[in-house]
Order: structure tokens, then sequence, then C-alpha cells
């Protein structure tokens, strides 16, 4: 919105409206905004929640703290979601169909997400959305992304290293003139692979034995893969959402993480020095990331411990489906174990608990368990660990873990 706005007093000679062509500046000005946005209406939301009595309906499990969260606002992801849509808004240019796909995102599992907590609070229904029907929203979006990387002609992306050319070209028409001219710029549903030398991976290459039908079967393949991360992502932000400021935090730092990729995988010499794809007009998602790394922070100012609100599935169904679509247009999906290993731990963990206890009830006739409760951040809960500490040391974890995903860029 701005973005047209500034360009055309650029064009008019406006002194300093140029500053809107450059990615830094927009997405720094995003950062800004969402975090400000997001302490801002935070406490009107908050307040609002309040007053109409939209509090969390709390199980009594036997944790160190859990009842005094009774009655704590819920629905908080609406903070996030209006962070994140109104800087991307104002700062992105909307003509951009990654920026146009990650709205669309955003909307999509936040509307989900606030259906699932308007069932429980309002309906009294403990269970929200069964399961099935969110499993559907869910592949829903992975179709529709899945089908928008393989028709829409202005995804494309560049593999190996970039030729010499003037660097006084980089504009922001600089992408459209690559596409046009370089002839190693092409359409393939392909991925990086971390530590791997030769680090690409094409999904057509598992449909070798399609003969003709190779490509077709081969997005079709991708198309699954889309699916599966999605839904992965989304569900292990959903299971993360159990203690003060967890999710939210480890958010923030994998969304940092994927900024720094989407920068250097939008930057042609960048791409080409480190050998990665270069994947033409990506830049935006840069922004939109920002935006995504603002209002999380921002959020964080009411729920880190003791928390003001709660983010809900309005909040945690979104922001990992944030995850998972960014990660999958930036070609970094297969790095995603690594970058959300947190996320992968909690799922892994409620995985493992309920296929013990029905493996060992169907053979000795009672439920065993590996953990004293899943997910996993609750089994510290049990083992007396204080709530912060945990939080704390999860984040260290997850910090940990963006790093390892950033260096992948160099050690293969």
């Amino acid at each position: 919105m701005l973005y047209s706005l500034f360009q055309a007093l650029n064009e008019a000679g406006v002194s300093g409206a140029g500053l809107f062509q450059y990615i830094s500046f927009r997405a720094l000005s995003a950062l800004v905004v969402s975090l400000v946005f997001a302490t801002i209406i935070g406490r009107r939301i908050i307040d609002t929640l309040q007053r109409q009595q939209i509090g969390e309906i709390v199980r009594d499990l036997g944790l160190e703290g859990q009842l005094q969260k009774k009655g704590t606002p819920t629905m908080g992801g609406i903070i996030i979601m209006l962070s994140i849509l109104v800087p991307s808004l104002l700062f992105c240019r909307l003509d951009n169909v990654y920026v146009i796909l990650m709205l669309v995102t955003t909307v999509w599992l936040g509307g989900i997400g606030f259906i699932d907590d308007y069932i429980k609070v309002f309906r009294k229904n403990k269970e929200g959305i069964p399961g099935r029907a969110k499993i559907v929203g869910q592949v829903g979006l992975g179709v529709i992304v899945a089908a928008t990387l393989y028709f829409n002609d202005d995804v494309v992306i560049r593999t190996g290293n970039a030729p010499k050319i003037d660097t006084s070209i980089l504009t922001e028409q600089f992408d459209e003139q690559i596409v046009q001219t370089d002839k190693h710029i092409t359409k393939a549903p392909i991925t990086t692979i971390p530590f791997v030398k030769s680090h690409q991976f094409d999904y057509r290459s598992l449909a070798f034995w399609a003969g003709d039908y190779q490509n077709i079967v081969g997005w079709a393949v991708f198309a699954i893969v889309v699916i599966f991360i999605i839904t992965a992502v989304s569900n292990g932000a959903n299971l993360t959402d159990g203690l003060d400021g967890l999710a939210a935090g480890t958010s923030s730092i994998i969304g940092a993480a994927l900024m720094v990729l989407a920068y250097v995988s939008s930057h042609y010499f960048f791409a080409g020095y480190l050998n990665i794809m270069f994947i033409p007009n990506s830049a935006e998602l840069v922004v939109f990331m920002a935006a995504f790394v603002g209002a999380t922070i921002g959020f964080l100012w009411y729920n880190a411990y003791p928390a003001q609100v709660f983010m809900g599935d309005t909040g945690s169904l979104m922001i990992g489906g944030i995850i998972a679509v960014f990660a999958i247009l930036i070609h970094v999906e297969l790095l995603l174990p690594v970058l959300c290993g947190i996320f992968l731990v909690e799922n892994l963990s409620v995985i493992m608990q309920v296929s013990y206890f029905k493996y060992t009830k169907k053979k000795y006739g009672e439920g065993r368990r590996i953990f004293l409760m899943s997910p996993l951040h609750h089994h510290f809960q049990k083992k007396g660990i204080p709530e912060p500490k945990i939080v704390s040391r999860f984040w260290l974890v997850c910090i940990v873990l963006a790093l390892l995903t950033v260096v992948t860029l160099k050690i293969r």
C-alpha cells in the first residue's frame, strides 16, 4: 500500500521517497510497526476479552501453577494476526505472489483457530473443531500453496553460481530483468538438503518411473510433502503452546532465522556466492517475516510469565502454518526438522506417549507411559522444574537450532 504511494512520490521527484525501494528499510519499518502495534492494541484486546469473560478453561492435571491460569483471557492470537496483517499491508508489495500466499496463510489458519477457540469458549465445548475438520482445513491450504507454486509463472528459481554483472543495476526491477535474460532460471520442485555439498534435491527424481509424466507426478509428490509439512508444523506449534511465552518466543527465534535465509535467497549475488537457490521476487518475504517477528515479540509483552493472555489456537495454528509455508516458499522445508526442533520434539513426545500407552495396554492389559506427561514441556513440569526455567531453556535450545540452521549455508 505505502510502497505504491512512495513509488509514485519518488517518480515525482520527492526527496527521501526512494527509501521504500530498499527491502532493508521496509523490513525494519514493518518490524517496528508490528512490535509497537502489538503492544498498543494488545492491552485493549485483553481488556475486551476480559469484559467478554473469554477465559481459559483449565483442567486439573496436577501441574504446579496450573489452576492459577484459570480465567486468563485466551484467543490472544488475534493480537498476533492483526500485528502481522497491518504492517504487511502497509510495507509489502501486494502484487507479489509470495506475499499473497503468506497473507492467505495468515487469515486461513488464523480463521480456523479462531473458530476452534470460539467453540471452546462460547459453546463450552472443550473439543473445539473436530480433528478431521481441522485437518481438512490444513490440507486445503496445502493444496492452494502447491497449486499456486505450480501454475503461477512468477514462481521460478535459479540454481548455481551467479555471473559477474554490474551491481549498479540492482533495482526493484532487477529480478524481472534476470528472469528474462538468465538461461538458468527455471520452474521446478527443487529444495535444499542440509549438510550436503551438492545440496539440492528435485522431487521429480522420485517419479523416475513415470516416464513422460515424470514432471507432473514429481509436482504431485511435492504437493503431498507441502500438505504434510503444513499440517505437521502447525500442529507442532499448537502442542508447544502450553507454557507462558513458549510458543511465541520459539516462533520469534525461528522467524528471525527464516528472515536471514529468505534475504540471502532473494539476493542474486549472495545466493550466487553461497551457491544456493536464487528466488526472484521473493525479497518481499523478508518484509513479511519482519512483521511476523515483531508481532510475536510484541505479543510476548503480555504472554511472558505470568501470562496476561494466551494465544489459543487462533495464534498457535497460524504461526505454525506461517513458518511452514514460508519455509516451503524459500525452498528450505527440509531444514524444518532442525529449525523447528522444539515443535518436532513436542510432536514426537505426544506420538510416542500415545503409541506406547496403546501398545502396552494391548499387550499387558495396562497402559504404560514413557514420559510423566506429554507434550514434553509438561514432563519437565511434573519433575518439579519451574515454568519460567523450562521456557527459557527451550528458548536457548531453539536459538542453538536456529544458528545451526543458518550456518548450513556454509557447512556442507
